[in-house]
């Protein structure tokens, strides 16, 4: 029964941890295929380092400044006698000052084409490689810094024509925030920046709070961006990558909550024209699909009266709208040019058909086609138009109140829409009444074969609505809907697809009445309520896959659907069919809620921890680790209480009574504010953490016991450890060295190495215990012989006699076997702190590695989130290395420890689960007590 039980909790936490790490493998490898060119620089890079005046170097050493540059624009500007429009680069965490080039080659080769009419100067600053996504200790100095550097850009165009007054600025990762964090800063002038470009910046919250220098930098940034929008005149474009980025989602680039959306653009790079492709954290920023359009947008945005960036908001808008949110295949204009003469020597066809093609080939002259919208007006409501000829010339045109044809037209290319394979228009004839025909025009080909395809349809008979399948269907089920008309273009609404739990693979299956010629189909999938269009092209006839998921949730608020835009073959029947993605759903939880799981398996030890000391008060002994997490890591012991405390938040005069004592906001609200709460999210968090939990105590204890056989092997013990005081001389020194290294260095420092000194006294532990059970075997070996060997000679029994003797002698005279039970007790204990504080040095880590890079610089790490940390873990991991379980036993304190872990339990997910540098602070308290119930 015991055995069959075992099986069923291994199974168990084997389920669960599989769950965990398929959910892992679809956020880490489950994305589309890179679809980015990668963009080559023609002539060789060359990086200038611009001289800084000396007391800002003396303040900023790992700080640098550079000028990028190619070929013969390098050596014009070696003496910096610049006349372009400057542009900065931020690098983010970890990111080089080189990370620049792209765009700043690209911009170069534009500038060649246009003869240098305009041309852009791109400035990097190295910040080092800092790890600031991580460590937000340094995120005010670089933003200081890069004021310093915004002032000494504009003093290099000073007695220039046309000398620039401000710089734009492209923010790659945390360099975005730091970007916006300039308008923080007391005394900065606004006006010095006239556009942010951001790529993949995490702007609403931090991927992973791990100190509270991060936290309180976004907390001041987007205060400060959400009391100051009307104020703030910034114009800002935020680029997010995608799915293929899995360090920063794509949800956290959206700046739709901390600026209006007519200052402010927020897109995922699947739905920027051109571009059309996921980007992973780094090739955003060589992306050529992506960098040719924020170029191309720069040189859009100049003016030519002063040569700069335009400082008309409008217009910046309508530039960035025009390259990145729906590109209608013309090069931009302000003002665009409406009224298009239609005259010369083309050939006039009518077309009176609702459905129609022209597959042209070596046409020696061009043609208007001319739809007359009378006939149609009653039987359609649409025309929808295609021509798969890629250029960014005018080809659809209104005639008004014309017989046949028309001198002048309303150019309607200007509302056509460019995709991947086609060019395409659709115009709702209700909205243009006085349009008498709609114009086509096809130029001479000079043997380019193309295809240009007209219909009117009724948009009801063309809409098919697919309900998605249940949350819980696992995939076992599908729904399925059928095309069986022979159009152009569909829309199919996905209803009740809005949340970010949600995930469905979409298979469309098309059948063609001839299947010699592959046809072109284009699929997107459209999110009304964020830029974040998803576009995909196939061949029919052909079955393709298409997964459905969100960065973004659907607002309480707004009503729109989800929809499926198809553009197809006349020739051809489609099948779409939809059922629950369950590997996608695991992979939209750790994407979304992955960061707080080190929160939940702290939690579920804690509750571990706090039940064996319990097991200390009821039974007298220490249950072992995998066991007792399996009985007392329970849910329910949690998640009630924070649900409660949730609930009741939503009255004021609980609220109150909150505020009065000064406790921060809960983590559960915070996440409601950002839109990311699941169905029992928290349920299922606890369950992966306490089986991470499990398995990861199965390996620290497989660990332990190997390093300990090394042990054995290298220094076999002669006896066991004797000494009954608890802090020794060497102790003594050892904590008080360790406290010195951790105030005057890094504090994360003293934490690992009195952590590595915690799990070396556990090896000698469990030594000394394979110790004493051979011993314990030896004297019942020779009992066994003695007993059944009376006639014995005298020498043997003289040898079991120094056998004997040579057995250790027994620790504060207890039988043998009560100390062997007293030191597993011990080690049993033990190995749970292990795992519980395993996840304390994980979490410091960090600034530690931020200390070793920027050890060169100073030896001090300043400000350092782990130093007041330092000083009660050092002494307490100390003390309860040389803890014994006799003494916790017997302690006074021993009720109250053992109840502490569960409402620290509680604590931990409360308020440590989206914060987790609060964590080690909860933890210290029950190890506090701990340690003082050893004394």
């Amino acid at each position: 029964m015991v055995s069959l039980a075992k099986a069923w909790t291994v199974t168990f936490y084997g389920v669960l941890a599989l769950m965990v790490a398929l959910g892992i493998w679809d956020v880490f490898f489950g994305y589309e295929e890179n679809r980015c060119s990668m963009s080559y620089m023609f002539e060789y890079p060359e990086y200038q380092k611009i001289n800084l005046p000396h007391k800002l170097t003396r303040q900023y050493p790992a700080y640098e400044l550079y000028l990028y540059g190619e070929g013969s624009y390098a050596q014009e500007n070696k003496n910096l006698m610049l006349s372009g429009i400057p542009v900065l680069f931020l690098p983010g965490n970890a990111g080089s000052y080189k990370q620049v080039r792209s765009l700043g080659s690209i911009a170069l080769r534009k500038a060649e084409d246009i003869d240098f009419k305009y041309h852009f100067d791109f400035f990097s600053i190295n910040f080092n490689e800092e790890l600031v996504a991580l460590y937000g200790g340094s995120l005010k100095k670089q933003t200081k810094f890069v004021h310093e550097c915004i002032k000494i850009i504009l003093k290099l165009y000073e007695g220039q024509d046309f000398a620039p007054k401000s710089v734009a600025i492209v923010g790659h990762s945390m360099g975005g925030l730091v970007a916006r964090a300039l308008l923080t800063i007391k005394n900065f002038k606004p006006e010095l920046i006239n556009l942010l470009v951001t790529q993949a910046t995490p702007h609403t919250a931090p991927v992973m709070s791990l100190d509270s220098y991060l936290n309180d930098f976004y907390k001041t940034v987007n205060n400060y961006w959400l009391l100051n929008a009307q104020d703030i005149k910034l114009t800002t474009l935020s680029i997010a990558g995608g799915f293929r980025d899995y360090q920063v989602r794509s949800g956290l680039s959206f700046l739709t909550k901390l600026s209006p959306e007519t200052k402010a653009l927020s897109v995922v790079s699947t739905a920027v024209p051109r571009t059309w492709a996921s980007t992973d954290h780094l090739s955003i920023v060589w992306c050529k699909q992506l960098q040719l359009a924020t170029i191309r947008a720069f040189f859009d945005l100049i003016d030519d009266d002063t040569k700069q960036i335009t400082v008309k908001p409008k217009k910046k808008m309508s530039v960035l709208n025009h390259h990145f949110i729906k590109y209608p295949a013309k090069p931009f204009e302000e003002i665009p040019n409406i009224v298009a003469d239609l005259t010369g020597t083309s050939k006039w066809v009518p077309v009176k058909v609702s459905k129609w093609t022209f597959m042209a080939f070596n046409e020696s002259y061009a043609m208007y086609f001319a739809f007359p919208l009378s006939n149609h007006r009653k039987t359609y409501s649409h025309i929808y138009c295609r021509n798969s000829i890629l250029d960014i010339h005018s080809w659809i045109y209104g005639c008004i109140n014309s017989v046949s044809m028309c001198t002048q037209g309303v150019d309607l290319s200007w509302k056509s829409e460019l995709l991947p394979t086609m060019k395409t228009f659709m115009l709702k004839l209700q909205d243009f009444p006085k349009l008498s025909h709609v114009v086509v025009y096809v130029p001479s080909t000079n043997g380019n074969r193309f295809v240009v395809d007209c219909e009117f349809f009724q948009i009801e008979l063309r809409t098919v609505h697919l309900p998605v399948t249940h949350l819980f269907s696992f995939g076992l089920t599908s729904k399925q809907i059928k095309l069986n008309s022979n159009g152009l273009f569909y829309t199919v609404p996905v209803m009740n697809f809005g949340q970010i739990y949600q995930a469905f693979i979409m298979e469309v299956k098309s059948k063609c009445a001839s299947t010699k010629v592959e046809k072109n189909n284009v699929f997107r999938l459209h999110i009304p309520w964020a830029h974040e269009d998803f576009m995909t092209t196939s061949k029919a006839p052909t079955s393709t896959e298409i997964s459905l998921k969100l960065h973004v949730a659907q607002p309480e608020n707004d009503s729109h659907v989800a929809v499926f835009h198809m553009f197809t073959s006349s020739e051809c029947r489609y099948e779409i069919t939809i059922r629950t993605s369950f590997l996608q759903i695991l992979g939209q939880v750790i994407r979304f809620h992955g960061g707080a799981l080190p929160a939940y398996i702290m939690s579920s030890i804690l509750l571990t921890y706090g039940g064996q000391l319990q097991s200390l008060i009821s039974i007298g002994h220490c249950l072992d680790y995998t066991s007792m997490l399996d009985k007392e890591a329970k849910p329910y012991k949690v998640d009630p209480f924070v649900i409660i405390m949730k609930f009741l938040l939503g009255y004021n005069w609980f609220k109150q009574i909150w505020d009065s004592f000064f406790l921060p906001e809960l983590d559960a609200i915070f996440l409601n504010t950002q839109s990311m709460c699941f169905p029992l999210v928290s349920l299922v968090l606890f369950l992966f953490g306490t089986s991470i939990a499990y398995w990861g105590g199965i390996l620290s204890s497989l660990c332990v016991r190997l390093l300990s056989s090394l042990w054995l092997t290298l220094n076999r013990p002669s006896e066991i450890p004797n000494d009954p005081r608890l802090i020794t001389t060497r102790l003594s020194f050892l904590i008080m060295l360790l406290l010195i290294i951790g105030w005057t260095t890094c504090g994360a420092l003293a934490i690992l190495l009195i952590y590595l000194y915690y799990v070396f006294k556990i090896i000698k532990l469990y030594s000394n215990i394979t110790t004493l059970k051979n011993n314990s075997d030896t004297i019942q070996n020779v009992s066994g012989r003695a007993e059944n060997n009376t006639n014995s000679s005298v020498e043997e029994r003289q040898k079991n006699d120094r056998s004997q003797q040579s057995i250790p002698p027994r620790p504060d005279v207890l039988p043998l076997s009560l100390a062997i039970d007293n030191a597993e007790d011990n080690f049993k204990m033990h190995i749970t702190i292990v795992n519980l504080v395993i996840w304390v040095v994980l979490l410091s880590m960090p600034s530690l590695i931020y200390w070793l890079k920027n050890l060169r610089y100073y030896i001090r790490l300043n400000p350092d989130p782990c130093k007041h940390l330092s000083f009660f873990f050092v002494p307490t991991l100390g003390i309860l290395g040389n803890s014994d379980i006799v003494s916790v036993k017997s302690s006074k304190l021993l009720k109250t420890a053992a109840q502490f872990p569960l409402l620290v339990a509680i604590g931990v997910v409360a308020f440590g689960s989206t914060h987790l540098y609060r964590v080690p602070y909860f933890v210290v308290v029950p190890l506090l007590l701990h340690m003082l119930s050893s004394i």
